[in-house]
């Protein structure tokens, strides 16, 4: 996998419940405040379900970044 947009959300996954449908979700909301363009965010997504579930996780943790930040909206999905 490579990053192929260059940018990052602040998005912990161990967070998140493993179901891959929560994830991408997640995934997206994060994003979206963080105003990536929908363009962005489903290129990520298509190639995240181009695999196995292995395979989307990995590619949907090269696009995340978290921060250290105990104020994060991100904690509680």
């Amino acid at each position: 996998m490579e990053n192929k947009i260059n940018k990052t959300v602040n998005l912990d996954l161990t967070t998140i419940d493993s179901n891959i449908f929560v994830i991408f979700g997640a995934f997206s909301r994060q994003a979206r405040l963080e105003k990536w363009t929908q363009q962005e965010i489903d290129a990520v997504l298509e190639e995240a379900k181009s695999g196995d579930y292995d395979y989307a996780i990995a590619t949907i943790c090269e696009y995340c970044d978290p921060e250290d930040d105990s104020n994060s909206e991100n904690e509680v999905y």
